[in-house]
Order: structure tokens, then C-alpha cells, then sequence
């Protein structure tokens, strides 16, 4: 869970540097021709700063899937694990009241076998 909020606040200041640059460059005091050159450099770089934030998105995202896939299965198991115990506990309570309620002449023995 730090990792991706590492990864977002990342993210999130390489976006907030591109969007500063630009802001920068348009409000600085420089010639026309000198503040489209330095935008056209600026704009021919944002295809690689975008391939290489998609790049590390997908990395986390499939990072993410995968730790969540684990946890998952993880989940699903302790849940099956405790429907057994307690599909046990109950046989065994249901015996346990048979048996304290059966009349004295009567055979009921505990059943061992957890099948109803």
C-alpha cells in the first residue's frame, strides 16, 4: 500500500514539474521565438515522459493484481478453512445434545465421521 502511494505522489510530481515548466516558460520574459523553440523542445520530450509514466502504471498495475490475486487466495482459503471447523464444531455440538438428550435405554453414539 506505500508503494503505490509512493508511486501516485511520483507520478503526481513529474506531471506537477511538466505543467510548472510550461507555466515557467510562458511567463517568462524571453523573445517569442526563443519561448517557442524552448515549448517545442519541451513538447517533442512529452511523448517519452508519457511512455515512460504509462510504462511504470502498467508495472504497478499489474504489480497490484498480482498482490491482490495472493490476497485473494489467501482469503479464500481461511474462509474454507473455517467453513470446515466450523461445519465440525456444529456436528459435534449436534452429537453432543443427541447424546445428552437421548434416553437411558437408547444407543446414540457421537457420530466421527462430520457427515450429516
Amino acid at each position: 500500500m506505500a508503494e503505490s502511494k509512493s508511486d501516485a505522489l511520483i507520478g503526481g510530481m513529474i506531471i506537477g514539474a511538466a505543467i510548472g515548466a510550461v507555466a515557467g516558460i510562458l511567463a517568462a520574459p524571453r523573445p517569442g521565438r526563443d519561448t517557442r523553440r524552448i515549448l517545442k523542445k519541451s513538447a517533442d520530450a512529452l511523448p517519452e515522459l508519457a511512455e515512460d509514466l504509462a510504462t511504470s502504471v502498467q508495472f504497478q498495475a499489474a504489480r497490484l493484481s498480482a498482490t491482490s490475486l495472493s490476497t485473494w487466495d489467501q482469503t479464500l482459503r481461511r474462509l474454507r478453512e473455517a467453513v470446515v471447523a466450523g461445519r465440525a464444531a456444529s456436528r459435534q455440538e449436534w452429537d453432543r445434545q443427541q447424546y445428552s438428550t437421548a434416553s437411558p435405554g437408547s444407543e446414540v453414539t457421537p457420530s466421527t465421521t462430520g457427515e450429516e
